[in-house]
């Protein structure tokens, strides 16, 4: 199980680009309806607890599913399946980037890169939504959220605090 877990998020790892945002959806093709290891539902919570804890999101994330799965030895499987890409690639970028930093290709490659790097962090954005179960209700919190962190420059920090004392009282209201 270590060696299919380690397996499943270097895979993960390797082939997503834009970090943690853009790997929602491979981690959730792999880990919920691949290897069925996580519920639909508790991975939109997984995504929830892993964007409120400090540190990387992909690693975050990781770590939940692999203490899960295996406890701390699957976290540790999970953990290093996850970073060790980004780090073996970045250490051959930093190794040999001098040689291809103004060729026009390489700017190219990554002007055509943004745009569907954007597109991987906003299909899960929805999906997100979509699970979460926004209504005409509830869908001015995300909205408002996101105004208030980029107009009026509001750390998310503050948006998560807000959010998780809301929802308290709104639970404790409601039953």
């Amino acid at each position: 199980m270590y060696w299919e877990s380690f397996k499943t998020f270097f895979k993960i790892g390797i082939f997503t680009l834009g970090g943690g945002y853009a790997m929602i959806p491979l981690i959730e093709e792999e880990v919920v309806n691949r290897h069925r290891w996580v519920e639909k539902e508790e991975m939109l919570d997984l995504i929830a607890i892993a964007q409120s804890c400090p540190g990387v999101f992909a690693i975050n994330i990781a770590i939940f599913i692999g203490y899960k799965l295996n406890k701390v030895r699957g976290a540790l499987a999970t953990t290093l399946g996850t970073a060790l890409p980004s780090f073996l690639i970045i250490l051959i970028i930093a190794m040999f980037f001098h040689q291809f930093e103004d060729n026009a290709v390489v700017a190219a490659l990554f002007r055509g890169i943004r745009p569907a790097v954007v597109a991987l962090i906003a299909v899960p954005t929805f999906n997100l939504g979509k699970r979460a179960e926004l209504n005409k209700f509830t869908i001015w919190i995300p909205i408002v959220s996101a105004l208030a962190i980029w107009l009026l420059g509001v750390s998310p920090i503050w948006i998560i605090i807000v959010a998780g004392v809301g929802g308290y009282i709104w639970g404790r209201v409601k039953s």
